[in-house]
């Protein structure tokens, strides 16, 4: 049974665009023209993934993502915006949106970030479903990482992560004091087989370092190495 994939656009031109290559990739494709219509369709046609755009008639791709979250539907969102406002694409990423694209995009990229996001959630889902024994416990000073409890804590405080911030938690984590490249971090989190946009990366990494650095001007826990990329290690 093919993945049921909602493009949520109000340019006809790349909303069919859109339809035909993700159709042609063996996708089963609705669409919607305002964002009122788009969040009934996802509310009745529960889709595997949306491709949502920010600027939309009757609301907004952020209000759509707001209310769709609200609702308790996670379905995985990838935001395309015409802006290059790292603000929006910033509180799209907050507002639960999976990834971002900015227009103008390659349809081929497109179908290839779906899949990767798709594949991710896939993951995800088998990895939840999997029996857990004892719960896994990863320490890095004050901070504490349940993966299999999907739980994270510092200085005891039980930390609110989105997903992928969780996810990058855990795979630096696990990965403490090695030194990882954004797309290295892009290809372990968000699953990406080709070069992506890593500022998606550093993002998510600003993110986190509000959530458990002290002063983020001096982190202490998530150092950037310059020219390469990241690295969490146990503080001194």
């Amino acid at each position: 049974m093919s993945q049921k994939i909602m493009v949520v656009e109000d340019e006809l031109s790349i909303s069919t665009l859109l339809q035909f290559n993700l159709e042609q990739a063996g996708f089963e494709v609705i669409t919607a023209m305002d964002g009122r219509k788009g969040l009934e369709l996802a509310e009745m046609e529960k889709p595997d993934l949306m491709v949502l755009d920010l600027m939309l008639p009757e609301m907004d791709g952020l209000e759509v993502c707001k209310n769709l979250r609200q609702k308790q539907i996670f379905i995985p969102i990838l935001m395309l915006t015409a802006k290059d406002d790292e603000f929006d694409k910033v509180l799209g990423l907050e507002l639960g949106a999976d990834d971002y694209m900015t227009k103008p995009f390659s349809p081929r990229e497109v179908v290839a970030r779906v899949k990767a996001i798709l594949r991710r959630t896939k993951q995800m889902a088998v990895e939840e479903a999997a029996p857990v024994e004892e719960a896994e416990k990863l320490t890095i000073g004050e901070v504490e990482v349940y993966p299999e409890n999907y739980e994270a804590f510092y200085k005891g405080t039980a930390l609110e992560l989105t997903p992928k911030e969780f996810e990058l938690l855990v795979y630096l984590s696990k990965n403490k004091n090695r030194v990882l490249t954004r797309e290295q971090l892009l290809s372990a989190v968000w699953n990406y087989d080709f070069v992506g946009d890593t500022r998606i990366v550093d993002v998510h990494i600003s993110h986190l370092r509000e959530k458990i650095e002290e002063n983020t001007r001096k982190p202490i826990y998530i150092k950037t190495i310059r020219g390469m990329g990241y690295k969490l290690e146990v503080p001194q």
